[in-house]
């Protein structure tokens, strides 16, 4: 059955995805997204489908989006602002996306009479963790604006659901990595520093000792995790969206081949992140199926996407993550 669905930020790298796999399972996509992070390149490949709409808008402006979310079927919420510095530097307009913006995208959905929407948030919430795997009963610890906002979006998604009956489901992504990452910006996500620096033949800038280990989780996967949740019948839930497994930066750094230098470990940084990811397993029939060694290959094959992408040492990583230490050292 085709179905009408609204994508926000589906022009950026995790949206893009979802959008592609909608569109190949046989959906009308409508995207929504002020591309301020989010590029016009990812939709490239599918930009001419009959059945995309891409309006350029930010979530936050509840009088535009209303009239696009009519006889719309499942909503995908994706926009929002990403990366840890970024929200230490400004973390008004954190809010204003992250959480005026999940705000309009839940009251239009609820007006609208939309059949499911399916939140995006994010496995910071849970700071640095007691246990790992981490459950979804884990303690919030939000130790940036970034995670606050995040955390907060879910429980207005949520909060919508209690009180109007909205039918909404949040799902927390672990350290997801693929094809149509940010390239450029801030210092960030360890994936695309070390693209870059393969590429330059510069080594990679490891963090700490490097033993540190991450749920990374390829982003089809994710794609495929918020498909499973629009169609089922769940509502109210949070899920862990994980690989199964956690995997050490060295273990990276061995797969991609090259040298190392170190920096210094960063504080609020968790040792170990590591989804339990049961529940979902459990509920909706999900779970991962690209392992980290094949992600890893898929990511060397897309390798010159990162061709322009910053090239990171040890002296722009100090700078970059200044106000991170400045903050966050306490």
């Amino acid at each position: 059955m085709t179905l009408q669905t609204l994508v926000t930020g589906g022009a950026g790298f995790i949206g893009s995805h979802l959008v592609e796999r909608l569109l190949r399972d046989g959906h009308r996509v409508r995207v929504v997204d002020n591309f301020s992070t989010g590029r016009e390149e990812n939709l490239a490949g599918f930009v001419d489908h009959p059945n995309l709409q891409v309006e350029n808008l930010d979530v936050a402006n509840f009088t535009r989006l209303l009239p696009l979310m009519q006889g719309v079927d499942w909503v995908f919420h994706l926009a929002g602002l990403a990366d840890i510095v970024p929200s230490i530097q400004h973390p008004l307009a954190y809010h204003a996306t992250n959480v005026d913006g999940s705000m309009a995208v839940a009251e239009a959905a609820r007006l609208s009479g939309v059949s499911r929407l399916i939140y995006a948030a994010s496995s910071t919430c849970y700071g640095l963790p007691d246990t790992v795997p981490t459950p979804e009963t884990a303690p919030i610890r939000p130790m940036y604006p970034y995670a606050l906002s995040k955390y907060i979006g879910e429980e207005i998604i949520l909060n919508w659901h209690k009180i109007y009956g909205l039918p909404a489901i949040s799902l927390r992504f672990f350290n997801v990595y693929g094809p149509r990452s940010r390239t450029t910006g801030t210092y960030g996500a360890v994936f695309g520093v070390f693209l870059a620096q393969k590429l330059a033949g510069k080594p990679y800038t490891v963090v700490g000792d490097g033993k540190q280990t991450r749920d990374f989780t390829y982003v089809t996967d994710v794609a495929d995790a918020f498909v499973r949740a629009a169609q089922s019948t769940v509502s109210g839930a949070i899920f862990n969206v994980g690989s199964g497994g956690t995997y050490s930066i060295n273990s990276l750094v061995e797969l991609l081949g090259g040298n190392v230098v170190h920096v210094p470990k960063r504080p609020g940084e968790p040792d170990c992140t590591f989804a339990d990811t049961r529940k979902i397993e459990e509920v909706l029939g999900w779970e991962a199926q690209v392992s980290f060694r094949d992600g890893v290959a898929r990511m060397l094959e897309h390798i010159e996407l990162w061709r322009n992408a910053p090239v990171w040492d040890t002296a722009s990583v100090e700078e970059a993550t200044r106000d991170w230490f400045k903050f966050l050292s306490k």
